[in-house]
């Protein structure tokens, strides 16, 4: 009987395992995304976006970090900062920067949602139905702020009341995050 409900058990956990990983989101990191989307890649890499999580570290951005009331140490295992500083931390995405390096940064998922899905859609057809690939997890950012205040609101400790400059203004920051070049094909 003990052998049976140990088996059992071991099922249990495999099956959750699959169904877990089934459920995670499929990140495929900016580098992949930037084979269809070159112009947009490189607008998006002169971002502070890009470089978002060498902020974690200590000694980067220390005046900034004691201003807002914190410490210049080494934040980048920190979850309440990786969640804004990288692409899809705990949701599938970054992990660390030993095992995911390539998702460290608020790169085009951070966005527009994890790309594995969609991305197959655009590859095969690149005349693709927009309806089809926002139904496959496509966010587009200018139909929806909630996405940004989910970093820019008011639990960051980069707010405005600790510096004018930290005023987050939906609109002006969808213009300076990157420019917005007409897609090649309709959609």
């Amino acid at each position: 009987m003990k052998k049976i409900i140990g088996f059992v058990s071991i099922l249990f956990v495999m099956a959750l395992f699959v169904v877990s990983y089934a459920n995670a989101a499929d990140y495929i990191g900016a580098k992949k995304c930037k084979a269809c989307h070159m112009k947009q890649f490189k607008s998006w890499n002169e971002t502070k976006m890009a470089t978002s999580y060498e902020n974690l570290k200590a000694g980067v951005k220390v005046a900034e970090k004691k201003k807002a009331g914190l410490e210049d140490k080494d934040y980048t295992t920190d979850p309440k900062c990786l969640k804004c500083h990288t692409t899809g931390y705990g949701k599938g995405g970054f992990v660390s920067m030993e095992k995911t390096p390539d998702l460290a940064g608020v790169q085009c998922e951070g966005c527009h949602g994890p790309g594995g899905n969609f991305s197959q859609i655009m590859k095969k057809n690149k005349e693709f139905p927009l309806a089809e690939v926002k139904a496959a997890g496509l966010i587009i950012p200018s139909e929806d702020e909630k996405g940004c205040m989910a970093c820019h609101a008011a639990d960051s400790p980069f707010v405005e009341k600790v510096d004018a400059k930290y005023k987050f203004d939906f609109k002006e920051r969808l213009k300076k995050t990157h420019e917005h070049f007409p897609l090649k094909n309709k959609h």
